[in-house]
């Protein structure tokens, strides 16, 4: 037996980071948003906060979960909150989600949700040490 699925949130947790709408040319061959497109908005948002967290150049080392809730459509405007989760000595693990609102609803709709692990990295792209 699986357990339950949680309830949906009904607010985004963090901080907003980017915003967009999905347009005709980011959808899949069945008319939804590719999943590709969402994750690179995803990683864009998370690396504003990396950065700005690191005050340096930063990159994405790995996703670690990432969880498709809700197909995107074309219209819908798309916000990722990021909140930091943890600071490593280089590395930032900073939780994402995108929520979206529809052109005729009244109410945001959280789609996707994941955490992404980023490293600060110096002047010739090597790790160092986040500045706290």
């Amino acid at each position: 037996m699986t357990a339950p699925a949680s309830p949906a949130p009904a607010a985004p947790s963090g901080d907003v980071v980017i915003r967009t709408i999905a347009m005709p040319a980011d959808t899949n061959n069945n008319g939804d948003i590719f999943g590709g497109w969402l994750v690179s908005q995803m990683d864009i948002g998370g690396a504003i906060l990396a950065r700005s967290t690191a005050l340096s150049r930063v990159t994405t080392v790995a996703i670690d979960a990432i969880s498709f809730l809700r197909p995107v459509v074309v219209g819908d405007i798309v916000t990722c909150y990021a909140q930091l989760l943890s600071i490593g000595r280089t590395s930032m693990k900073i939780s994402i989600e995108a929520w979206v609102h529809r052109y005729a609803a009244s109410q945001q709709q959280q789609v996707t949700r994941g955490c992404f692990t980023y490293v600060a990295l110096d002047s010739e792209g090597k790790p160092h040490p986040v500045k706290r």
